[in-house]
């Protein structure tokens, strides 16, 4: 799978099914492994002061279909 495959792929939290969104990075370790996934937070008058979004560690990744990604992450204080 290419990076660019991956960003195309929508995060849903499988914990309560809410949509996080779409890729937009990942975090690698020093020997190319991929740690974490980062998606974006919406925007809003909010993120200018503190960014939103979430770090998803690679371990929470349940399963990368087709057209998602399902991780659980709990239910997010922010939410």
């Amino acid at each position: 799978m290419t990076y660019s495959q991956l960003t195309r792929k929508e995060v849903i939290n499988a914990c309560d099914g809410r949509r996080l969104g779409n890729v937009c990075d990942v975090q690698l370790s020093d020997d190319g492994r991929i740690l974490a996934l980062v998606v974006p937070g919406g925007l809003s008058v909010q993120s200018l002061f503190k960014p939103s979004g979430y770090t998803i560690p690679w371990n929470c990744v349940n399963m990368i279909g087709d057209d998602v990604i399902l991780v659980d992450i709990g239910r997010p204080k922010d939410l």
